[in-house]
């Protein structure tokens, strides 16, 4: 499949692997859940799918064509699936009464609205084994040996631990209506978002069996992608409408988080996502790997309406 080349070409790229990845999570549950209880099943189910740009699978795909002779076949969309499941997850949790207590995610009501704060705050639990043992039977199945599924593993549960995700989230909640430095801000966010957009790309990199180099060239990308994201991210909630992006717009005001337009300005914080997406586009060209898919959705990051 030919990719996009330029940022006009992306919405339409995102939307035809987005397909593709809701099929293969579709499948991932079907097969999965078959034998969980309901009351825990229901609000997984849910919670995985709700809709997103699910753009952390699509870049695991993306960097999997970018470094493969091959196309990715139903196997790499599996293992990508295991990203969405981790980044389900965070959300679930994120959005917890005791956390930020969200009422809408995705244009919906959140999960623990629909089934409760007990069923929420377990079923998110349980998708980071689901998202582990889908992520290595999918490994498994692309031939990858012992060692390369222990490697995967561990890049995906780094991302999601206390040096990734958790440790962002508890960082985050520590700054709730605190002064906060540029530097404290950052290291929020690069383990916050950007530990699993870091996560995404090496994944891909490690389904084509990729060289080290390559792999870490490819986290790089993630990694300054991941901050360029969440600085967008930061300025859609100032700039956009709560029906646009599906939840309620000016919620880090409200909470007292600190963001990048806050400490930055709004031109600024501009100026340096694009710096970052600049930094995403110089760790692949260093690596040599020539992606304009990989390229057009570092640009996109910082364009998007939502």
């Amino acid at each position: 499949m030919n990719g996009p080349t330029a940022a006009q070409g992306v919405p339409a790229f995102l939307a035809a692997e987005a397909e593709r990845v809701e099929r293969a999570l579709a499948d991932v549950l079907d097969e999965q859940l078959a034998d969980w209880p309901a009351p825990l099943a229901d609000p997984v189910r849910y919670a995985a799918t709700g809709g997103g740009k699910r753009f952390r699978p699509i870049l695991c795909v993306t960097a999997f064509r970018a470094v493969s002779v091959d196309e990715p076949g139903a196997a790499v969309y599996r293992m990508a699936c295991a990203l969405e499941l981790i980044h389900a997850y965070s959300l679930v949790h994120d959005d917890l009464p005791c956390m930020d207590d969200s009422d809408l995610r995705r244009g919906r009501p959140t999960t623990h609205r629909v089934h409760g704060a007990a069923a929420a705050a377990v079923a998110g639990a349980a998708m980071i084994p689901l998202a582990c043992r889908v992520l290595d039977s999918a490994a498994a199945e692309l031939g990858l040996t012992a060692a390369e599924r222990a490697g995967a593993l561990r890049e995906l549960c780094t991302a999601a631990g206390a040096a990734g995700m958790v440790g962002g989230q508890w960082l985050d909640l520590e700054a709730e209506g605190r002064d906060v430095t540029l530097a404290g801000l950052e290291r929020v966010h690069r383990a916050k978002t950007g530990a699993l957009l870091a996560a995404a790309p090496a994944l891909g990199g490690r389904a084509a069996r990729a060289g080290q180099a390559v792999i870490d060239a490819l986290a790089s990308y993630g990694r300054s992608l991941g901050l360029a994201f969440q600085i967008a991210d930061d300025l859609l909630d100032v700039t956009a409408r709560s029906a646009d992006l599906g939840k309620p717009a000016g919620r880090d005001e409200v909470l007292g988080k600190a963001t990048f337009p806050a400490l930055l300005g709004i031109d600024a914080a501009r100026a340096r996502a694009r710096a970052e997406a600049d930094a995403a586009v110089a760790a692949l060209r260093g690596a040599g790997i020539q992606s304009p898919e990989l390229e057009a959705l570092a640009r996109f990051a910082v364009d998007r309406a939502r």
